[in-house]
């Protein structure tokens, strides 16, 4: 039996893809309305709850987590008692964007500048080293677009602090930290795979477009990426894979200007912008992810045709319009309609880019809740 940290949409899309190989899951979460309630063994408790974290364990042949803010002490506790896939120092890294961009540093990766901040006057420091504009950031917790405030001038400042300053800093016990813009032409992610055995695999570059600090809409394989775009993202990956000594999927968020690619982030964890890879990969990131974790051999990665996903966030479209849609395949999550709120995911396949574009237009025009044209 698998255990899962986090109840959410992926995993319930990681129970989903490990049904047809046999595999049971176990899940832990403290949400009453988990969407993998009604699909796995659940236990509804607190991450720092060490009676649930005790019966958890019990009978687990390996534990893995769906979301990145799963406490690390929860996550080392349970190593005593059964492997625990992404290793710990990987959920560390990302926890906390001044260790994580620290580390991208280390391996040679590019990232945005960036300084940790404590202080007003620390704050006023940074923008004097960095300039404007910049964006203030929490280290920790931040997600979708929260967290985040951009500064272009010293009046935007001033209400950047008021927003995330001493509250965050106490919040968090962490300082902020500030990152300077950077020129980009796309957002782009590399999602690979490692198992126990240290074979990697690698899915192709994705293009992501984002509304309201929200993925909405990605491109695999990404339009135009060119063999030396789509060899450097690989070798960014693999030192991360190997440095960590890394098990499962992973996803690393990539600024790109030219030939240059620039680390945004990373995820340990699977990642919206695979969720393609169900119809339109040869192996899905979901069952690589359990494969890889299990000491299985990986599946190929390769993308089966051109595909876009997009993710339906805060109402539901009209299923019988997006099912009418040549290519469209749905993904429901079991939730319950909200703002903001991601509640499926739409999948389109098609022999062409162009083809996918036009389904893409189509789907967008039948419902607001599939965002603005991209285009």
């Amino acid at each position: 039996m698998i255990g899962v940290l986090g109840a959410g949409q992926l995993g319930r899309m990681l129970a989903l893809a490990g049904y047809p190989l046999g595999l049971r899951f176990r899940f832990l979460d403290a949400a009453h309305d988990a969407p993998v309630k009604d699909l796995a063994e659940f236990i509804r408790a607190d991450f720092h709850d060490k009676g649930a974290l005790d019966r958890f364990a019990d009978g687990l042949e390996v534990v893995t987590y769906e979301f990145e803010n799963v406490p690390v002490d929860t996550v080392e506790r349970l190593t005593r008692r059964v492997p625990v896939y992404p290793p710990p120092a990987a959920l560390r890294a990302s926890q906390d964007r001044l260790e994580e961009k620290t580390f991208f540093r280390n391996l040679g990766i590019p990232t945005a500048p960036f300084v940790a901040v404590h202080s007003r006057q620390e704050l006023d420091a940074a923008l004097a080293k960095i300039g404007y504009p910049a964006i203030l950031k929490t280290r920790r917790m931040g997600y979708d677009g929260k967290g985040q405030a951009p500064i272009r001038n010293a009046d935007e400042a001033e209400r950047a602090w008021e927003a995330l300053g001493e509250s965050a800093a106490q919040a968090t016990g962490l300082a902020l930290i500030l990152e300077g813009f950077v020129a980009f032409e796309r957002e782009v992610s590399q999602l690979a795979v490692r198992g126990r055995d240290g074979r990697m695999v690698f899915y192709p570059l994705v293009e992501n477009h984002h509304a309201e600090g929200m993925l909405r809409l990605s491109l695999a394989s990404a339009p135009d990426a060119s063999p030396t775009l789509a060899r450097l993202a690989r070798d960014y990956a693999a030192r991360v894979l190997d440095t960590l000594n890394y098990v499962g999927v992973l996803a690393i968020e990539f600024f790109q200007w030219g030939e240059e690619l620039i680390a945004n982030e990373m995820a340990p964890r699977v990642h919206n912008s695979g969720h393609w890879t169900i119809e339109g990969a040869v192996t899905s990131q979901f069952e690589n992810h359990l494969r890889a974790i299990l000491g299985l051999p990986l599946g190929i990665a390769d993308a089966r045709c051109a595909c876009a996903m997009l993710n339906i966030i805060g109402d539901f479209p009209d299923t019988q319009k997006v099912l009418s849609c040549p290519g469209a395949h749905l993904h429901l999550y079991g939730k319950k309609a909200r703002p903001g709120r991601k509640l499926g995911h739409i999948t389109v396949c098609a022999e062409t880019m162009e083809m996918v574009r036009v389904t893409v237009e189509q789907l967008r025009r039948s419902t607001s809740t599939l965002g603005p044209n991209f285009g």
